[in-house]
Formats: structure tokens, C-alpha cells, sequence
């Protein structure tokens, strides 16, 4: 029962939050929900074992479908992150005042519900039901509580996101069709056989949504705009859990259901994921803003990713897994002092910010740690992950290691001049009268840096917990 009540407590908790019109009211149950569901998630994950994360029931029978959730080492760590972060993510941005309160805290645990039925569906209907509501309720929030050009970001993103669920549909239903029982079951979809240009035609439409979902090069020109537009509170989910919604759709469906297309393209992405390494990181060079500075970091980042698993290397594989929640954990920080400071100064500029180092010490220590695992330092926590894909990517092909390697110069480049214009050199009129952050939002990132620390001292849990996942999904191939 464990996973169906992941999905149950910020579904139902979700529901009731809409009804709740105080805002302090509604911050602390959708506190006290993503506190409870990652209690329960700790519990499933270090206490059963998988036949008890295991769950399947009658659901839609009379369509093949059944409400079959499974939890691998891949899922069990992108649970971990998804419920370790709302809490956080709720703490850290406690402070801040959202009208409709119960709506909006009421549409994120919606969208934890739906992230977390992503990454525990075994049967493919099940996963695009879930998809759609990881997505929905984040499409009202961008357009509600979002900036001042939130509509026509908001239009772009949703074209983008509603093309590549209809392609992914349309590619799930063509598979149905072809399973021996008519069944949306993965592992019935496992055993098809498709001749080569039925498999490289589905592949398309399954990689463009998943493409879009992560966003690699070219797919990725909505991400911008909808990070710097949308509530802070929704970016971190966007940039830190929701992008691994491709991520992991890539590993789990498309590697196993395509395997031979997966290698007669895989030269294509991983020139297109590399593409968007380089660019993401020359334009956040270029950038004036806190936010767009991560989001174009964010596609670099996610390029790696998707360049290391489609090298369909052990070790390249192992490095994405873990580095799906080093990501997630380093961005959510990134995000958080980004928003303290729009909060604070009103401005994400960094024209018009320096010297934040005289008043807040312990934000730009906090800021500095994470900011060095931004760039991959090493004894930080994405040091092995980036480690173990460019191992990866360079036993694939090291022209192409060469070229992605250029990437982490600019990480350095563009990060290290983020922490310098922020905090350090004089104040300015914007700074001059800054304070220490706040208790809530220093313990979250504490937490946050410890993760970074210790994920970076001692991998090895990490690679323990998927590598079962990485050996299964090669297997399948």
C-alpha cells in the first residue's frame, strides 16, 4: 500500500487545501502533507522490500489497463527527491505571500501527486493519466501567480507540453494495438516486435515528448521564460523533479521498447543534447538575471544527462542515475537564494546587486557550497555523477567527451561570476540595507549543503540504490 499512498496523501490533502481560505492555514497542511508523505516514503524505501512496494488492482478492465505501480531503485530515488523536496520547498518559501492560498498550495500538492505516479506506473495509460496531472496544475500556476508576461509564456509552454502529450499518445496507442493481449501493461509492451521503420517512427514520437519534458536542443526555447515567469515555488519543482519526468521516461520506456532505434540515433541526440551543453552555457554567460542564468545552467546540465544515456554505457548510466536527484537537490538550493533575494532587494539583477557577503555571511557561504556543486567540484555531490557520464561519454565517443567537456569551463565561468557579482565587491544602493536570511530558509539550505557534502564524501549509497535499475534496463535492450 505504501506507493498508493504516495500518490493518495497529496491527492486528497490537495483536494481539502482548496477549501482552506487562511493563508497560514493552508501553508501548514501542505507542510504537514509533504512531511507525512516523505515519512512514508523513507519507510517504503529502507524498510520493505519490493514486493511490498509493489501494487496492482483492477482499474480499467475493459481496456487492458490496471493500476499497476512499481517501485526499482530508479523510482525509489526520484520518490526520495520528489518528497524530500516539497517539504523543503514549502519551508523555504513559507514566507512568502501567494492570493488564493489554498488554491495555490492546493495545485503543488496536485502536482507532487502526479510527479509521483510518474515514477511508480507500470502500465502505460496509468503513466500518461499521471503525466497529464504532473502537468495541469502546473500550467494554472504559471498563469495565475506567475509575472507580468505570464500568459503568452504560459500559451507557449502549454502548446509545447499538449504536442508532445499527443504524440506520446497517439505512439502509446499504436503499442497497444500491437501487444498480444491488448494490454497497457509494460511488460507487455516489452515483448512487441516492430519492424525498423514502425519502431523508428514510434521512437520520434515518444522521444519528442520526453525531449520536450527534459527540454534538450531543440525542444527547450519554452524553458526560459517559464522559469523566470512562474512563482519561485513552482520554478523549483519545474527545474528540480520535473524535468527528470523525461529523464526517466527515456530510461524506462524508451531504451527497453526501442532498442534498435535507440542506437540508430543515438550519434543525432547525443550531437543535439551536446549542442544544447554549449548553448545553455554561452547564453547564461550573457545573462543579467539570476533566474535565466539557471534555467539556461539547467539545460546544459539536463544535456549531459541525455547525451550519457544514450551512449548505453554502464557507467554513463550509472552517472545519470544519480545525478537525477544531485540535480535536483543543487537547483532547489539555487532557487532558494534566488528567491530570497527578489524577495528581500526586488530585483534578480545582477547589475544591481555586490556585496551581499558584508550583510547576509551565512547566505553566501550557503550560496558558495552550492554554487561549487553547480560547477561538478569535486567532494560535492554532482562531482561523481558528472564524472561517471563523461566516463561514459568518452568511452563512447571522445570527440564528442571533448566537445561536452567545453561545457564545464563555461559552468565555471558563468557560476563563479554569479557568486562574485552577488556577493562580494561593494554594496550598492539596492544592498546597502540587506539582512541575514531568515531561520526557516537557513535550515533548509543546511540541509541542502549537508546532502551536498555527504552525497559527495560517500557516493555509494546512491550507485547501491539504482544500479539494480541500470543492469535491468540494458538487460531489457
Amino acid at each position: 500500500m505504501v506507493p498508493v499512498l504516495l500518490i493518495l496523501i497529496p491527492l486528497l490533502t490537495g483536494l481539502v487545501t482548496f477549501f482552506l481560505k487562511e493563508a497560514k492555514a493552508a501553508k501548514g497542511f501542505a507542510l504537514l502533507s509533504s512531511v507525512i508523505t516523505l515519512a512514508v516514503a523513507l519507510a517504503g524505501i529502507f524498510f520493505l522490500d519490493a514486493k511490498e512496494l509493489a501494487f496492482d488492482a483492477a482499474w480499467l478492465p475493459d481496456l487492458g489497463s490496471r493500476f499497476t505501480l512499481m517501485t526499482d531503485g530508479m523510482g525509489k530515488m526520484l520518490c526520495l527527491l520528489t518528497t524530500v523536496s516539497f517539504p523543503i520547498i514549502f519551508a523555504a518559501t513559507y514566507n512568502n505571500e501567494y492570493k488564493n492560498s489554498g488554491s495555490f498550495y492546493g495545485l503543488m500538492l496536485l502536482t507532487q501527486a502526479g510527479l509521483l505516479g510518474v515514477f511508480l506506473a507500470a502500465d502505460a495509460l496509468l503513466f500518461y493519466f499521471f503525466w497529464e496531472l504532473a502537468l495541469i496544475p502546473v500550467y494554472f500556476l504559471c498563469s495565475i501567480w506567475g509575472g507580468e508576461k505570464r500568459i503568452a509564456v504560459t500559451f507557449k509552454f502549454f502548446i509545447y507540453t499538449f504536442i508532445g502529450s499527443l504524440l506520446m499518445l497517439v505512439g502509446i496507442l499504436f503499442l497497444y494495438f500491437h501487444t498480444a493481449d491488448h494490454s497497457f501493461a509494460i511488460q507487455s509492451f516489452y515483448k512487441i516486435s516492430l519492424d525498423g521503420k514502425q519502431e523508428a517512427f514510434i521512437f520520434w514520437l515518444f522521444f519528442i515528448a520526453f525531449a520536450i519534458k527534459m527540454p534538450i536542443f531543440p525542444f527547450h526555447t519554452w524553458q526560459p521564460d517559464a522559469y523566470e515567469q512562474s512563482p519561485t515555488a513552482t520554478t523549483m519543482i519545474m527545474s528540480g523533479i520535473m524535468v527528470k519526468m523525461g529523464i526517466f521516461a527515456v530510461i524506462r520506456w524508451l531504451l527497453p521498447l526501442f532498442p534498435h532505434a535507440s542506437v540508430q540515433f543515438a550519434d543525432l541526440i547525443i550531437i543535439l543534447s551536446i549542442i544544447g551543453m554549449l548553448y545553455g552555457s554561452l547564453i547564461a554567460i550573457r545573462q543579467d538575471d539570476i533566474k535565466r542564468l539557471i534555467a539556461y545552467s539547467s539545460i546544459a546540465h539536463i544535456g549531459l544527462m541525455c547525451a550519457a544515456i544514450f551512449t548505453h554505457n554502464k557507467i554513463g548510466m550509472e552517472g545519470v542515475m544519480i545525478q537525477m536527484f544531485n540535480h535536483g537537490v543543487n537547483v532547489i538550493g539555487l532557487w532558494i537564494v534566488a528567491d530570497v533575494i527578489e524577495q528581500k532587494l526586488g530585483t534578480r539583477k545582477f547589475s544591481e546587486l555586490g556585496g551581499l557577503a558584508q550583510k547576509a555571511p551565512v547566505m553566501a557561504i550557503l550560496l558558495v557550497v552550492m554554487a561549487l556543486a553547480n560547477i561538478a567540484l569535486p567532494l560535492t555531490n554532482a562531482f561523481i555523477g558528472e564524472f561517471l557520464m563523461f566516463n561514459g561519454l568518452f568511452q563512447y565517443n571522445m570527440w564528442m567527451a571533448a566537445a561536452a567537456g567545453i561545457s564545464v569551463i563555461l559552468a565555471a565561468v558563468y557560476t563563479l561570476n554569479m557568486v562574485q557579482k552577488v556577493l562580494y565587491g561593494n554594496t550598492v544602493a539596492t544592498t546597502e540595507n540587506a539582512t541575514e536570511i531568515s531561520g526557516n530558509i537557513q535550515l533548509m539550505l543546511i540541509v541542502l549543503v549537508i546532502v551536498v557534502i555527504v552525497l559527495g564524501v560517500y557516493p555509494q549509497p546512491m550507485i547501491d540504490l539504482t544500479k539494480d535499475t541500470v543492469t535491468a534496463i540494458l538487460v531489457k535492450r
